[in-house]
């Protein structure tokens, strides 16, 4: 897999740029609150970088990378659901890849679940922060009877699941009532590095589940390959996009503080070295004279062995983790 078979540059350009402007228009940073470590709850930290004029600080005790001060759930809200650069996000930039994320990216999840969860049980599945509701599609051809329900806040997206006929909850995770201890299993895909609060999303994601219930949950990794060596130039770092960035060891410590038990915790990312690569060769950064010369001679076989070695060391920028809420499912609702 390419990074431009999912995310075309010039387009993904061009809603950066939207992006900036959103900020310009929505956000009071007079208004921004300081936090403590979303993971580990420490204040002592050190300053990193500023985008967009956001501050990056990293956790002295855990070094989770994050925003403070940083806006309130409300305006984040308001961002999500009603900003020109979603709308551009779904119709410029999702729309004209999405049979190829398809392909690359939800139908491989899919599988991982349905293969994890292969009794093909009448399961309620949730899938947090759905989008076009991709994932819960091809999750619906592996255990065909489940019950989905795609949780979405921005109304065009939502408006596309409801039209697939899939229960759709058109609000965030946070908004949900009367749906306690409800589901057997929960996804959320590259979400929980957007959200203001994330112990409070997963305090919420846990009263969801039944007792034995299962999330499924992937987000970036500060301690990643592409993301070390790039930095504050990183694309992916990018607010009020990412606000929060863990890494193994404090995403462990934030699921077992919510009250989760870990099942497994991988770094299963294909496109370090391609994010890298992309950025020397169309984006003219200079990252010193071995990657410059990796990526001017070295052939494509050096560099799937490069992106192969990353991951299964866990040094990947893309992580995923697989927790259980205590207690037992039974195998049919």
């Amino acid at each position: 897999m390419k990074e431009e078979e999912i995310r075309k540059r010039v387009v993904f350009n061009k809603y950066l740029e939207l992006v900036e402007k959103d900020v310009k228009k929505i956000f009071d940073f007079k208004s921004f609150t300081e936090i403590s470590c979303p993971a580990c709850d420490s204040n002592s930290h050190d300053y990193e970088f500023e985008k967009l004029g956001f501050t990056y600080i990293s956790c002295k005790s855990c070094s989770t990378l994050y925003v403070s001060p940083r806006p309130s759930f409300e305006v984040l809200n308001k961002f999500y659901s009603r900003s020109l650069s979603t709308s551009f996000w779904v119709n410029e930039f999702f729309k004209p890849v999405a049979e190829t994320r398809r392909e690359k990216i939800f139908r491989p999840r899919s599988e991982y679940v349905s293969k994890l969860f292969s009794e093909n049980w009448e399961w309620v599945i949730g899938d947090i922060g759905a989008g076009v509701g991709l994932f819960l599609e091809e999750l619906k051809k592996k255990l065909p009877d489940c019950y989905c329900v795609a949780i979405e806040p921005s109304p065009e997206m939502a408006d596309i699941c409801s039209n697939k006929k899939l229960d759709t909850k058109r609000m965030c995770l946070e908004e949900i009532k009367g749906m306690e201890e409800n589901f057997d299993l929960l996804t959320a895909f590259e979400l929980l590095d957007h959200l203001y609060e994330p112990i409070s999303f997963l305090e919420k994601v846990y009263s969801l589940l039944k007792p034995g219930g299962y999330m499924f949950l992937t987000t970036l990794n500060c301690r990643g390959f592409d993301i070390l060596l790039l930095w504050e130039k990183s694309k992916i770092v990018i607010p009020p996009l990412h606000l929060n960035f863990f890494n193994m060891e404090s995403l462990k410590y934030l699921m077992i503080k919510a009250g989760f038990e870990i099942i497994e915790i991988l770094t299963p990312g294909k496109l370090d070295w391609d994010i890298v690569e992309g950025m020397i060769k169309s984006e003219g950064i200079d990252l010193g004279r071995f990657w410059n010369l990796l990526s001017d001679e070295k052939d494509e076989g050096c560099k799937k062995e490069l992106q192969e070695w990353i991951s299964r060391n866990n040094l990947s920028s893309h992580m995923s983790i697989l927790v259980k809420k205590p207690g037992t499912l039974s195998s049919h609702n």
